[in-house]
């Protein structure tokens, strides 16, 4: 039996089957899909459980020895058994299919494996275990449907947050799932229920230290050349990294060389801040930098942008915060040579 994630729940409050796989690359889902299984076997009376990792030199037969062996009180027992690699190999495949075809009873088996290619998913013992039990396999969420799920995750913990609220946690989380629980939990601690707007989340969340990268490109925006150099100095002396700078300078250039280039084509502008999907508070503060940038200065900032990125990993001999400064400075709309 497949299952989606999000039908597991609903699926766990029948009775349970013998066997479980849970397989995937993203760690908080894989982690809350195998917690809601445990839960759920423990809640019928499955107290006991054995935790085995299929390893280099794992021996299968002591997993037959634990399926075969009976607590003195003739407890209920979980099989708790992860496979790093994903790969069974002949003899675990062998004895995954000799398990499945005599379960032992009050034992749940729970497998968990990384993402699963498709011929792992033609062997004998994956169709053993999809024939008896369900698998369920989940997926990265896309950056298009992060918003949404963000959404439905602050909406579980009691907040009401914004549209604008939703998308700068995504922007902030940048598709880190186990980051964003732990900022929703931080958010529903300090705030309780109810709403949430941009303002009260930017104060919350974990990079709103005294100097904040998004103040540190509002600024540019802004033509602030002295106040941004000062909030980049502050963001490097309180050990912000080089590469979270960045990411936020490059996400601004690039959406503004996007819009300039459009225009310049000939697309009106409040129609190519449309399509660039740019909030109504925010442009204003485009438009202001707009005014001043065009599209060929842009375009070279996104070129400083990769070589700042290349200083950042070590390809480039330059210094990275260097680099910052000066796309800081031309982002302000300043001579390069002022940094």
């Amino acid at each position: 039996m497949r299952l989606r994630a999000e039908q597991l729940e609903t699926h766990l409050h029948k009775p349970l089957l013998p066997v479980y796989l849970v397989s995937g690359d993203e760690p908080l889902q894989l982690g809350e899909a195998c917690d809601t299984i445990r839960g759920a076997a423990r809640a019928a009376g499955h107290d006991n459980r054995e935790v085995m990792e299929a390893g280099s030199g794992f021996d299968w037969n002591s997993l037959l020895a634990e399926a075969a062996s009976f607590s003195l009180f003739a407890e209920k027992k979980i099989i708790d058994l992860r496979i790093p690699n994903g790969k069974p190999g002949r003899e675990g495949g062998k004895v995954l299919v000799d398990y499945c075809e005599n379960p032992p009873p009050d034992t749940l088996l729970l497998l968990t494996l990384p993402k699963l290619e498709r011929a792992q998913q033609s062997a004998k013992w994956f169709k053993a275990i999809d024939q008896l039990g369900a698998v369920i396999q989940v997926w990265p969420v896309e950056p298009r449907q992060l918003p949404q799920w963000l959404e439905r995750r602050m909406r579980q913990a009691g907040l009401q947050p914004t549209r604008e609220a939703v998308q700068l946690l995504a922007d902030r989380v940048e598709g880190n799932l186990l980051a964003a629980r732990q900022e929703i939990e931080k958010l529903r601690l300090l705030h309780g229920d109810g709403p949430l707007d941009a303002n009260q989340l930017r104060s919350a969340v974990a990079d709103s230290a005294r100097y904040d990268v998004f103040e540190l490109v509002d600024s540019g925006l802004r033509g602030e050349t002295a106040r941004g150099l000062h909030i980049l100095e502050g963001l490097r002396g309180e050990g912000t990294a080089a590469p979270v700078v960045l990411w936020a300078l490059h996400r601004e250039i690039a959406q503004l060389a996007s819009i300039a280039v459009e225009t310049a084509r000939g697309l009106p502008l409040d129609q190519a801040m449309q399509q660039a999907k740019v909030w109504d508070k925010r442009k204003p503060l485009l438009r202001q930098a707009l005014s001043r940038l065009r599209p060929a200065p842009l375009l070279k900032l996104l070129g400083a942008c990769q070589q700042a990125d290349a200083a950042a990993k070590g390809a480039d001999p330059r210094d990275p915060w260097l680099l910052l400064e000066q796309i800081v400075v031309r982002l302000a709309g300043a001579p390069a040579a002022a940094a």
